[in-house]
C-alpha cells in the first residue's frame, strides 16, 4: 500500500489508473477506523480496482463547539490496518494541503443540509459537501463507498453528485453495530462503561419502533411517541431530535409511506451519537431495516 499525501501525486495515480480503464474505488474516512470503515473496504474490494482510503478530520465539518481538537487520530494504527485489507493508496493530505491560504469555496446542498442534523450543526453538512467533492475531484473514483448511519449525509451527498453530473457513484452500505447494537462510529471511544451502556437506549428504541410497526402502526406521531419513551427512560441520554422523514425529501411524514427513515441524535454524557433505521413498503406491509 502507498501512502500519498499531495493532491498533486494522487491525481497523478488516479490518471493513470483511468487511462488503464480500471476502476477506482474510493472510501473517504476521517480515520479512527472500526469495523464499519472496514466493511466499506472490503465492498469496494469486490467491485474495484485499486482502491483508495483517504484519512482526512475535515476542519470545516467541525462547529467552533466540537470535537475537532480532540477526534482522535490513531493515524499509525490506522495504516497498518488498511494494509491488512489490501488497500492499495491510502492518501491522507494535511489540511493546509486540503484548505491552501486564500482558499474561499464552500458547495451548499439547498433544503437538504439545514434540517436534522444540519439544523443542530449549522454548516456541518456545508463542510462535508466541499471536502467530498474536493476528494472526488482528487481520487476520480467510480464508485464510492459510505456507510448508512450517516444516512442524511449520504443523501446529500447523492443529490450533489446528480446536480452536478459527477461520474462518481455513490454505494450505500449497511450499518455495522456491536452484539447489543450500538452503531459503530469513531466517536464511541469517548464513552465510559455507564456511558456505553446507556448509549444502547438509540438502538433499542428503534427495535422498539420497528416492533411497531411489524405490528401495524403506520402512524409517526405514534411511533415517535414509542420511540420517546425507551430513550426518555435511560437518564443518561438526552435527545436531540427523533423525526420520522421521507427518504428523498427529509420532510417528515405523518403516515407511514413508500420509504421513510427514522433518524436520531442524542448526546450521552457530552458525546453526540446518531442513529436510524431504514422503513420501506413491500407491498402490504413495510420492511425495517436497523
Amino acid at each position: 500500500m502507498e501512502t500519498i499525501h499531495t493532491i498533486a501525486w494522487m491525481k497523478q495515480v488516479a490518471r493513470a489508473a483511468r487511462v488503464q480503464d480500471r476502476i477506482i474505488g474510493f472510501v473517504p474516512t476521517m480515520g479512527a477506523l472500526h469495523e464499519g470503515h472496514f466493511s466499506l473496504v472490503r465492498a469496494a474490494k469486490e467491485q474495484c480496482s485499486p482502491v483508495v482510503v483517504s484519512i482526512f478530520v475535515n476542519p470545516k465539518q467541525f462547529g467552533p463547539a466540537e470535537d475537532l481538537r480532540k477526534y482522535p487520530r490513531p493515524f499509525e494504527t490506522d495504516r497498518e490496518a488498511l494494509e491488512k485489507l489490501g488497500v492499495d493508496y491510502l492518501f491522507a493530505p494535511t489540511p493546509e494541503e486540503m484548505y491552501p491560504s486564500g482558499f474561499r469555496t464552500s458547495v451548499v446542498i439547498e433544503e437538504l443540509s439545514g434540517k436534522l442534523e444540519g439544523r443542530s450543526r449549522p454548516g456541518h453538512f456545508n463542510g462535508v459537501s466541499t471536502v467530498v467533492l474536493k476528494l472526488f475531484e482528487i481520487v476520480q473514483p467510480r464508485f464510492a463507498y459510505f456507510g448508512r448511519k450517516d444516512a442524511q449525509q449520504a443523501r446529500i451527498l447523492r443529490q450533489m453528485a446528480e446536480d452536478l453530473d459527477l461520474d462518481t457513484q455513490l454505494v450505500v452500505c449497511p450499518i455495522v453495530r456491536e452484539p447489543d447494537g450500538l452503531a459503530l462510529s469513531s466517536r464511541n471511544v469517548y464513552l465510559n462503561g455507564n456511558d456505553r451502556r446507556a448509549a444502547t437506549a438509540l438502538y433499542r428504541s428503534l427495535e422498539a419502533a420497528r416492533r411497531e410497526i411489524t405490528s401495524g402502526q403506520r402512524d409517526a406521531a405514534r411511533l415517535l411517541v414509542r420511540l420517546h419513551g425507551v430513550i426518555v427512560s435511560e437518564p443518561g441520554v438526552k435527545l436531540d431530535y427523533a423525526e420520522i422523514v421521507d427518504a428523498e425529501t427529509l420532510a417528515p411524514v405523518a403516515t407511514l409511506r413508500r420509504k421513510c427513515l427514522i433518524l436520531l441524535a442524542a448526546l450521552i454524557g457530552g458525546t453526540r451519537l446518531i442513529d436510524n433505521a431504514l422503513i420501506e413498503e413491500s407491498g402490504d406491509s413495510f420492511k425495517v431495516t436497523l
